[in-house]
């Protein structure tokens, strides 16, 4: 099954294309990462999967989810995670962990009068909490946790409904390498053949070995989509970049250095 499909779309901000001509697809199953030099457009093209950015309208451009073109956006924020840091400040509340993560069942920001949380509800919070190793600050409010700390929570809030799709924009920024490496085994098993992954980051070693599959942006374009062993060389990431990049390998994750 097709988890998303874009076509030609054209994002544009005060005169300037943050993405031009962009077209991407994947099926349920496939996991991608997303690199490129900072301004290439990454997250912007995150942001139209997810429906939080619309391109321009042109006759060409198109976009569907799960097959279907038209969707209630409440219905995707159940089916869709979403990872970035552009939440930081928008979760940065004085709801707690616990709370924050269950408030993800509703697509919500804590809780409103109409929402119903039973018990299940905080086992599965727990559950969460306790795969990024976070269930001992389950109590804590948000705005006394780190920023690596609150990343942890959102990702286990992004997972809460067990969706088909799941958007890790820098997921792991602010964390240090043993915490990294720890929540990359975390995602790595959230990568299963029933749900897409697409991942922006700055750092190779937080693309987990189930993806095969790299995107290469530069200047509001893909340049390159293809296969770790295919993208993620010396010679093509030292054009992308603009520099001499170094790129050394180990147990199948990569680092990168210049």
């Amino acid at each position: 099954m097709e988890a998303f499909r874009i076509e030609h779309a054209d994002v544009r901000r005060d005169g300037k294309y943050i993405l031009s001509d962009v077209s991407i697809k994947a099926e349920i199953g496939e996991h991608i990462a997303i690199i490129g030099p900072n301004g290439a457009g990454k997250s912007t093209l995150v942001d139209v999967i997810d429906r939080r950015v619309y391109p321009l309208a042109t006759d060409r451009y198109r976009s569907s989810l799960f097959g279907e073109e038209r969707w209630i956006v409440s219905e995707l924020r159940i089916k869709i995670g979403h990872v970035s840091p552009g939440q930081d400040d928008f979760f940065r509340t004085t709801y707690t962990a616990r709370e924050i993560v269950a408030s993800g069942l509703h697509a919500s920001l804590g809780f409103d009068f109409h929402h119903t949380i039973d018990p299940t509800d905080w086992e599965r919070a727990d559950e969460e909490l306790e795969k990024v190793s976070m269930l001992d600050k389950k109590d804590r409010t948000m705005n006394t946790l780190s920023t690596g700390e609150m990343r942890r929570v959102l990702l286990a809030r992004a997972a809460i409904t067990s969706p088909s799709i799941l958007l890790l924009d820098e997921a792991t920024a602010g964390l240090d390498f043993p915490s990294r490496a720890d929540l990359r085994n975390t995602i790595s098993g959230y990568a299963t053949e029933k749900r897409t992954i697409v991942m922006v980051t700055h750092e190779l070693s937080e693309i987990i070995p189930a993806i095969n599959r790299i995107i290469l942006m530069k200047n509001g374009k893909i340049v390159m989509d293809g296969t770790k062993e295919d993208t993620l060389r010396e010679d093509i990431l030292s054009d992308l970049y603009s520099r001499k990049v170094h790129i050394a390998e180990a147990d199948g994750i990569y680092t990168a250095f210049c």
